[in-house]
């Protein structure tokens, strides 16, 4: 198979974004989009490209990487419309940071252990964030991460300093604390109140999540998935008996929820 030349290819891609953006020509909509009005997007094609790959769908990988590849144009193209940077900037400045994060590799030093590795990547990220006048063990972590992930960013650079709990034991003894405080709100129900104990709970569980070696956001999307594919299996046999869950009383969708989680583990 001949696969067609990457700089050809790439080349062709940006001349698609700019005659998009021609203030003349140019698509409509994409005339007037901006940073802003793009993000969304990003992040969201950033997440389809995860969902191929944990379906293991890899025609589909193929096609949201694209995706994702246009959102980085597309964002090159509205800074070098400002005349801030271009995409050849942005493909050399990431060449750069990766040849300056791996010395083991394109540098003279020795090749390191994995852990010895791990620790020189840290110390050039922190010497960044240095150069870029981010003070603070938290610095530079992006707000903007799904809170998920960024609860447990935050806790593990504040574990490097030694603030952390000892075991994931602790954690749970930590969350169950929450867990009363935010049941102790109940009584009031003060919307404010109660947001500050759940937002309390769920950083807790991020923290368990990591404490246990797990991704806390890969736990919940595959929490989503479980759910959406239990609930479709509870409409698909109301269905069969003539009735949409609609129909149903709680108890009974409780006894088909149930029903379907044991035939899941029967199989």
């Amino acid at each position: 198979m001949t696969h067609p030349s990457p700089e050809a290819e790439l080349r062709r891609l940006l001349d698609v974004m700019a005659a998009l953006r021609h203030p003349e020509t140019g698509c409509p909509w994409d005339k007037v989009q901006d940073f802003a009005t793009i993000a969304p997007y990003t992040i969201e094609e950033a997440y389809e490209v995860a969902d191929a790959i944990a379906r293991r769908d890899f025609p589909a990988l193929e096609d949201e990487l694209g995706d994702l590849l246009f959102q980085v144009v597309y964002h090159a193209r509205l800074a070098e419309e400002e005349g801030r940077f271009a995409f050849a900037d942005v493909a050399r400045a990431i060449a750069d940071k990766m040849i300056r994060r791996h010395p083991h590799v394109f540098g003279d030093e020795a090749t390191r252990e994995a852990a010895a590795h791990t620790s020189a990547w840290e110390t050039q990220k922190a010497q960044e964030r240095q150069a870029r006048a981010e003070i603070g063990m938290l610095a530079g972590v992006p707000a903007a991460l799904p809170a998920l992930t960024r609860a447990e960013k935050l806790t593990k650079r504040a574990a490097r300093v030694g603030f952390d709990w000892p075991d994931p034991a602790a954690v749970l003894d930590k969350l169950e604390e929450e867990a009363g405080e935010l049941r102790a709100e109940l009584p009031g129900a003060d919307p404010a109140r109660l947001a500050d104990e759940l937002g309390d709970l769920l950083f807790v569980l991020a923290n368990l999540g990591r404490k246990l070696g797990l991704d806390p956001e890969e736990c919940l999307r595959g929490a989503n998935r479980k759910f959406a594919r239990r609930f479709g299996q509870m409409e698909q046999a109301a269905e069969r008996g003539g009735r949409t869950l609609a129909e149903h009383t709680l108890a009974e969708m409780e006894a088909g929820w149930q029903a379907v989680k044991a035939g899941e583990r029967g199989a």
